[in-house]
């Protein structure tokens, strides 16, 4: 007798556990379409509330403490062993993307290795960025005068469409690297790649907390990513400009810095680079006797 497949469950990833929405709501994903008619069903995506993103962004805040503290050594090599994990699970990441997308293999192990490549490429800066973004002031008075680089706190990333994984990698991994936690909305009509990504983290050595994967509706919680008090940052790949005036208001009124994509290109080398990092981070300047 046949024997009936075990289908995925997808769940989203919050504080090192899987979860399902408080509300218990989900929407159908479906492959997508082809000459042959509609796409076949894929499974049941997590529809995430406001709550939900309260809830992930309390869980984000208890993480940074110990993340941040961490030596930027001890960061940098926790992002490589995720590099690591993401190249053993290649195959698997791409699977995700092609059915999610309907991309070719190829295309799709291609933006992997992209992937894979950028979270390489942040790890090496983990230990070097406060050298390159803090300074030695010079100053009139018998003092030393220092710039220092600080994690912000919580950042917010809202994904885009296109290139579901490694937009999703390249807007979270510079935020971490830094020593910030992460609050993440995955692409909302691909999201299936950020449910595989959550399953790499949560066996890879990156502390529970740092980095929250939300699936769900993008205008029904991208206000309270624009108002939330306790989010100091929000990278946003925005898809109108309805979008991009609503996050500014709200940015604005709650004082957070904004970061606003409109059509970015991921697989470029220009979307990696430590201003990615600096957008990341407070300076602090500190002033210090000379001699004392």
């Amino acid at each position: 007798m046949a024997r009936l497949p075990v289908n995925k469950t997808p769940k989203v990833y919050v504080g090192g556990a899987f979860i399902r929405s408080e509300s218990g709501r989900t929407y159908p994903l479906h492959r997508p379409s082809g000459r042959r008619g509609p796409g076949s069903f894929l499974a049941h995506i997590p529809q995430c509330t406001r709550k939900d993103l309260r809830n992930a962004v309390e869980v984000a805040a208890r993480a940074i403490p110990g993340w941040a503290g961490r030596s930027p050594y001890n960061r940098a090599q926790i992002l490589y062993r995720l590099a690591e994990m993401m190249e053993s699970r290649l195959e698997e990441m791409a699977h995700a993307i092609s059915i999610s997308t309907g991309l070719r293999r190829s295309r799709a192990q291609r933006e992997v290795s992209v992937s894979i490549d950028r979270l390489v490429y942040y790890a090496g800066w983990a230990d070097k960025f406060e050298q390159v973004l803090g300074s030695t002031n010079p100053v009139a008075g018998p003092y030393f005068n220092f710039t220092v680089c600080e994690p912000m706190g919580v950042i917010g990333v809202v994904a885009g469409t296109q290139s579901p994984l490694l937009g999703l990698i390249s807007q979270v991994v510079p935020a971490i690297t830094s020593g910030n936690a992460v609050v993440a909305l995955a692409s909302e009509a691909h999201p299936f790649p950020a449910i595989v990504l959550g399953e790499i983290l949560a066996v890879s050595d990156l502390p529970a907390g740092v980095v929250n994967l939300l699936t769900g509706s993008r205008s029904e919680i991208l206000p309270t990513f624009a108002t939330h008090a306790q989010l100091r940052g929000l990278d946003a790949v925005i898809e109108s400009p309805d979008e991009k005036r609503e996050l500014g208001l709200g940015a604005a009124e709650s004082v957070k810095r904004l970061h606003c994509r409109e059509n970015p290109t991921w697989s470029t080398e220009d979307a990696e680079s430590i201003s990615e990092i600096r957008r990341t981070v407070e300076f602090k300047t500190i002033w210090h006797p000379v001699g004392a």
